[in-house]
């Protein structure tokens, strides 16, 4: 089960000495495809992501994988990568972009890799508190971050060598009954976050849902099915518990090759939906575990199959843009870097206003090691013809930034890939600071950085849309 990971120091060698793949070339005009998959199952034992305590990972339910879909037409290359993680770093995106660029002709800046959110795979290491309260400095943990880098690599090599000829196909589906708003209006005036199910104080909820279900469907010139890409606006918490799985994508793939079969590739990525959950609070039955991850994939995949008599087919140029952007530091104080260390030495997530002091505590003190320096972070656009974009996000991006930045896409199809190219953590929009609580007590950037963000986007969707003939 853990192969993919014991290989991985051969792998990094093999592709930093230059594993060199000679291309199909491309007939003017025409859109070649590749799509593969790299196993990046963490070994047992291996510290968990996901929660503000550690966790070992005590079994594996289903592997997790690096899918890559390579698009290129008219010598324009780009890869789409979604990894079954909880989040991106930007150090192992820039290795993996490094890795790509000496084993490939694709440029690292035309790679868009993203992370699916989910809280059942490893802590990823990096120099946050909160990672290493979870075990980041496990050794476990250690190796697996080392080695990521190389497994993200092989994916985009394996994609890439077998690009040929093909046909992209997309359409929208409509999926409104498996994701909901986890902030609400309640009865004392404030704005609650995951109340709980038949909560009596609640009014109503606090923001909107995405409920569209864009996807992407490739096929080869004999018309069998390559790849297809799937987007959707929900938090991947359904698991929970010490079994490593890749939550909802794992059903979702089952289900859908079982109509197209086991050799496509099936590659999902998580809309705008840091404020939005699977917990249905007006609905008394529990939803946890791995049923309600396969109810949720399954409700997805057949949305999706619905949809099918609907796709169109979308030609064009393929084009790439992406852009630094500096986004400003929330207000702290010397006092407040002080009370933060001892909360952390003393941590205790056992009730709620605990438990938002060490959320508190820990943002204050990433928020600290910037020592006034901005965050500097990713915006990235690919797009197909005049109606296909895709857009990385570098973060947890509330979903009403996603649905502003739909509506202003010159795009009829735009497809949000957050937790992209590295993350910040929780990107609220501007209307949700004044209200408070856990998204909004996490956030490392301050009000207006969402926005930025998407004007951002839309900015170089309309440069990249003005180009099409």
């Amino acid at each position: 089960m853990n192969s993919a990971f014991n290989r991985a120091g051969v792998m990094l060698v093999g592709l930093v000495t230059g594993c060199l793949l000679v291309c199909q070339s491309s007939q003017a005009g025409s859109l070649l495809v590749g799509a593969a998959r790299v196993d990046i199952t963490p070994p047992v034992g291996i510290p968990m992501a996901g929660y503000y305590h550690e966790r070992g990972a005590s079994a594996i339910h289903d592997q997790l994988f690096a899918r890559t879909i390579v698009l290129e037409k008219d010598g324009v290359k780009a890869a789409i990568v979604s990894l079954d993680l909880i989040t991106t770093r930007r150090s192992f995106v820039q290795d993996a972009r490094r890795l790509i660029e000496a084993a490939t002709d694709i440029p690292g800046n035309h790679v868009m890799i993203s992370a699916t959110h989910a809280h059942t795979g490893p802590v990823l290491a990096s120099d946050s508190t909160l990672d290493e309260a979870r075990g980041g400095k496990d050794e476990l943990v250690l190796q697996y971050s080392r080695t990521l880098p190389a497994f993200i690599a092989d994916s985009v090599v394996k994609a890439n060598a077998v690009l040929g000829e093909a046909q992209a196909q997309a359409a929208i589906g409509v999926e409104d009954s498996i994701a909901f708003n986890r902030r609400f209006h309640m009865k004392d005036g404030s704005v609650g976050w995951n109340p709980g199910k038949k909560n009596a104080n609640i009014i109503k909820a606090a923001g909107p849902i995405d409920p569209e279900v864009p996807f992407v469907f490739f096929s080869n010139a004999e018309g069998a099915a390559l790849a297809t890409y799937v987007n959707y606006a929900v938090h991947l918490d359904n698991v929970g518990g010490l079994e490593i799985s890749a939550d909802l994508p794992f059903s979702l793939t089952e289900t859908l090759n079982r109509y197209h079969g086991e050799e496509m590739v099936t590659v999902y990525t998580t809309g705008a939906c840091g404020d939005v959950n699977h917990v249905n609070v007006s609905w008394g039955a529990p939803q946890k575990g791995h049923d309600n991850a396969t109810r949720m994939g399954v409700i997805l995949a057949g949305e999706v199959l619905s949809q099918w008599p609907a796709l169109k087919t979308v030609d064009g140029p393929l084009q790439v843009r992406s852009e630094i952007v500096e986004l400003a530091l929330p207000a702290i104080s010397p006092e407040e870097i002080k009370s933060s260390k001892e909360v952390i030495e003393t941590a205790d997530d056992r009730t709620r206003a605990s438990f938002m002091k060490l959320v508190q505590a820990h943002k204050v003190l990433d928020v600290a090691s910037q020592e006034g320096n901005p965050w500097k972070v990713e915006v990235q656009v690919i797009t197909l013809g005049d109606q296909l974009a895709w857009v990385a996000l570098p973060g947890e991006v509330f979903v009403q930034l996603g649905l502003d930045l739909k509506l202003d896409s010159p795009y009829p199809q735009t497809m949000i890939a957050e937790l992209a190219n590295g993350s910040i953590g929780y990107i609220p929009n501007m209307r949700a600071y004044p209200q408070g609580n856990y998204e909004v007590v996490s956030a490392r950037c301050a009000a207006g950085s969402g926005e930025k963000l998407i004007a951002t986007a839309v900015r170089l969707l309309k440069d990249t849309h003005r180009k099409c003939p």
